[in-house]
């Protein structure tokens, strides 16, 4: 059986994403069979909890306050509406709800502390809960995972190189220290990119690196083709080849034979027969629903009709890792230090996120 290895280099990453083909597809595959059932596919489905209003300026994303695009706006969710949309997912063959907030980071307050209640409704739902709420103190991972939370997202995004093209509010450094401060309780980690954004294939491999030379390496990575939305800096890039999905997937599988590779963003895009070779390839994880967060995703039935063409199962809940305990509120011993972190704000400009900005408020005038 292949071993897990942590010292990976760039130039090791290009040459297994350039290798011919086939040959790629079959050691991806090999090494897939060796740590997965190949006929199991996780899947999730991801809530939008808080949508737009979002400060930071990600060039990829239409829920930055600053960018004009036609995304509505959200206050949070409350609980209930939460566990009726849980519930709904997992009638529907979902093992794992995923909760996005559009927000810099988290602030302790009444708004956490009504997400912290959703975790603990969804877990004793016996489903997987995963949150993305942005940056994260170590206080705050230790809240979450009292609450039952199973997986935190946290993408990386592009290589460290890249990013500094595409966000210019916050540090890559901010990803990996809040990444470290999950990885200080028992919470997985889930961490992936977004390939499409103009990126060159050695900031593909400069990503993987980041993700693989971490010791634990992720349990989860999602690989995103961008989906260009109007309005952001990004909505003239081109889409993503199939070719290149299947050659990210087949790669990450390769390099980080352990971690469930999602097929995440861009799906709409790709054939069922795209998507069965991605599959192969070593992806054993996607998204569900009609959304991911704002942008357009296979209906759930399409998924189910795919599945059964392929002789796929979705997986059940708690098969890599115990289900959680949930804590009660008033019995936990991390509690709220109102706690207002300095995270990172760099001090460059993107030329194409304040051209967009300011086109936004021209068309705002």
């Amino acid at each position: 059986m292949s071993v897990t290895k942590h010292n990976w280099t760039k130039e090791e990453i290009l040459e297994i994403y350039n290798k011919p083909l086939m040959e790629l597809l079959y050691e991806a595959a090999t090494i897939h069979r060796e740590h997965h059932d190949p006929n199991t596919v996780q899947v999730s489905t991801l809530l939008s909890i808080k949508t737009g209003g979002c400060p930071e300026d990600c060039g990829y994303c239409p829920q930055a306050a600053r960018y004009h695009t036609d995304i509505e706006g959200n206050d949070l969710m409350t609980v209930s509406h939460v566990k009726a949309q849980a519930l709904r997912a997992k009638a529907s063959g979902s093992s794992r709800v995923c909760m996005g907030a559009a927000w810099r980071n988290v602030k302790d307050g009444p708004e956490f502390d009504q997400v912290l209640e959703m975790v603990r409704t969804i877990n004793k739902l016996d489903m997987e809960v995963c949150c993305t709420l942005g940056m994260l103190t170590e206080n705050q991972a230790h809240r979450l995972a009292e609450a039952g939370l199973y997986a935190y997202n946290h993408n990386l995004d592009s290589s460290e190189e890249y990013y500094k093209e595409v966000i210019s509010t916050r540090g890559f450094e901010d990803r990996l220290e809040t990444i470290d401060n999950v990885r200080k309780t028992n919470v997985t980690v889930c961490s992936g990119g977004i390939i499409g954004m103009g990126e060159k294939e050695e900031d593909r491999a400069g990503m993987l690196v980041a993700l693989a030379t971490l010791n634990p390496q992720p349990e989860s990575v999602p690989i995103n083709a961008l989906v260009a939305v109007d309005g952001t800096p990004l909505e003239d890039q081109e889409p993503v080849q199939i070719w290149d999905m299947i050659r990210m997937v087949a790669t990450t599988r390769i390099v980080m034979p352990e971690t469930q590779v999602r097929l995440s963003a861009g799906r709409t895009e790709m054939s069922r027969e795209g998507q069965a070779m991605c599959f192969f390839a070593g992806a054993n994880s996607i998204f569900a629903g009609d959304k991911l967060l704002t942008t357009p995703n296979p209906d759930v039935n399409e998924d189910m009709e795919m599945f059964k063409l392929l002789g796929l199962n979705p997986q059940k809940p708690f098969i890599k890792k115990m289900q959680p305990k949930t804590v009660e509120a008033d019995e936990s011993q991390f509690q709220s230090l109102g706690e207002k972190p300095k995270w990172s704000r760099p001090d460059h400009t993107i030329e194409r996120n304040e051209e967009a900005r300011q086109k936004a408020k021209e068309l705002k005038i």
